[in-house]
């Protein structure tokens, strides 16, 4: 069925993503200097919204209409864990994305560093829901 592979596609590319911020970009970027970390972090993170907030809708649309078509309960659950990434983000991300925009670059030090990481770590939870996300949609569409 070509929307759960779309779904199990999706999915893929957001977990992969995800993955990728976790375990290369982040550690290329606190390499850098604080006030280069911050500036670093603040485009990254515009850029990557704007990539998986749509794939977190998208991959949960297709997962839900495959359950609908086919009734597996794995492409229902998918869907949910790719919309879980919503309230994840705003509830446990959010805040300290706010602390971080309203951050002067000029005025980075080891705080705005502590806050990256942190951040990383809460960020390492979106990545765990893509991937969890991905094998549903793999165990539904092995079914």
């Amino acid at each position: 069925m070509l929307t759960g592979q779309l779904a199990l596609l999706v999915a893929a590319v957001f977990a992969g993503a995800a993955l990728y911020i976790n375990l290369v970009e982040q550690p290329a970027r606190l390499s850098l200097d604080d006030r280069s970390l911050l500036a670093e972090w603040t485009l990254s993170y515009r850029r990557g919204t704007a990539m998986q907030a749509p794939l977190a809708i998208i991959g949960c649309l297709l997962g839900l209409a495959a359950w609908w078509q086919a009734g597996h309960a794995g492409w229902a659950i998918g869907g949910l864990l790719m919309v879980a990434n919503w309230p994840v983000t705003l509830l446990a991300i959010m805040p300290t994305n706010r602390r971080l925009m309203g951050i002067n670059p000029a005025m980075a030090g080891p705080e705005s560093r502590a806050m990256i990481q942190r951040w990383n770590a809460l960020h390492a939870g979106r990545t765990a829901l893509g991937a969890a996300a991905a094998l549903a949609f793999l165990w539904a569409s092995l079914a």
